[in-house]
């Protein structure tokens, strides 16, 4: 279950709570009986490994450029190679 955070906006009295998705939202405080708020923080969100970035698709995009190049040439070499036996 997920843990939500209120505050009152009349008081400020702030408090975490267990609830599940189908449960409703609080809106009285349990303290003076002022309107709550849930709070909504900052998630802490680290993207890792390769494809994240602007510059790792321009690295794969030019290497796989300059292999498409290569293998192109090898295959004329192979060609003729051939042609030759």
């Amino acid at each position: 279950m997920p843990t939500y955070a209120y505050r009152c906006a009349d008081c400020g009295h702030s408090f975490d709570i267990y609830q599940s998705f189908t449960d409703s939202t609080l809106t009285e405080c349990p303290e003076c009986g002022g309107d709550l708020r849930k709070v909504f923080g900052s998630l802490g969100v680290t993207f890792n490994g390769s494809g994240f970035y602007r510059t790792d698709s321009r690295s794969d995009s030019s290497g796989s450029s300059g292999s498409s190049g290569s293998s192109g040439s090898s295959g004329s070499s192979g060609a003729s190679g051939s042609s030759g036996d």
